[in-house]
């Protein structure tokens, strides 16, 4: 891969190493200035040809009442001693999203971790597995970080595929999504998908900088997929908890289903999806046929 490959997605990540947390930091607000224009914030835009596009870094330390010199340290990476204050005032200006906002505060500064084995494998309760287990007829399952898919029940394999068949390895959202093309045809709007996916890895990017196992994901991800290293380099971040999903399944064509998310609040940065459909809807009368097919339902797809 080429210098150009690793300005337009930051993937120095391809070696392993772990991600750059002030370029992380630049390089977020600088996108987020550059998606504003002076009128977008009661601005007179002076002049026909603006070098830069969006906000100047003079117009924005005005709307956030800091100097110059000061935003121009912290847009290039240096937040430290930054105040809580002076991040809120940024974030204002910037008309960031709560999402954004606290992406923006992991980023400058970051809590500190304990370092954790490499190689630790995410549990889930036992709990919640029986949960999973007890949700007859309503697709649920379990995501974790690095949008690794935990556990499921069995409507959630009717719906999505035998995730079971996978190397452990491959039960990974941000891998399904932009590396296997049965995906691709399952959502949709496979676009909108795929950014949620990345707008999720972004955010774990700015809580954990220095998780290897994350870097290698990115990496690998920016390597295989054009698609990923174009929405990678937008530094979107947002959180979804509820909507609509509309799949296209092998087996019983269209879906439209209501989606949840439930974050965990013990710590566990674990989130429990689950998915319904209108009461007397054709996409209910689906569910019920593929909830007697079971996990059968994908390869009888197939057949």
């Amino acid at each position: 891969m080429d210098s150009r490959d690793e300005q337009r997605g930051g993937t120095a990540a391809t070696a392993g190493r772990p991600l750059d947390r002030r370029a992380e930091l630049s390089e977020f607000l600088r996108s987020r200035r550059a998606r504003l224009k002076p009128e977008d914030v009661g601005l007179a835009a002076f002049g026909r040809h603006r070098r830069v596009p969006g906000l100047r870094r003079e117009e924005l330390a005005q709307l956030a009442g800091v100097s110059v010199a000061y935003y121009t340290r912290l847009e290039q990476g240096n937040g430290r001693n930054v105040s809580a204050e002076v991040l809120d005032s940024i974030a204002r200006a910037l008309r960031l999203t709560d999402a954004e906002h606290a992406h923006l505060n992991h980023l400058a500064k970051p809590k500190a971790h304990k370092k954790k084995p490499a190689v630790r494998q995410q549990q889930v309760r036992r709990a919640l597995r029986l949960l999973l287990d007890t949700m007859d007829g309503v697709p649920a399952y379990i995501v974790g970080r690095y949008t690794d898919i935990l556990v499921w029940n069995r409507m959630a394999a009717a719906v999505f595929g035998d995730w079971g068949e996978l190397p452990p390895g491959e039960r990974n959202w941000a891998r399904l999504v932009f590396l296997r093309p049965e995906y691709r045809d399952l959502f949709v709007d496979w676009e909108q998908k795929a950014i949620d996916i990345v707008c999720a890895l972004r955010m774990d990017a700015g809580c954990y900088p220095d998780d290897a196992r994350l870097s290698a994901l990115v990496g690998e991800l920016s390597v295989k997929s054009e698609e990923f290293r174009r929405l990678w380099a937008t530094h979107d971040v947002k959180e979804k908890s509820h909507g609509v999903k509309h799949l296209h399944h092998p087996l019983v064509g269209d879906l439209a289903l209501n989606f949840e998310s439930f974050r965990m609040t013990d710590g566990s940065d674990q989130s429990l999806v689950t998915y319904h459909a209108e009461p007397d809807s054709p996409s209910a009368d689906s569910l019920r046929l593929l909830a007697s097919w079971g996990t059968d339902a994908t390869r009888a797809a197939t057949r």
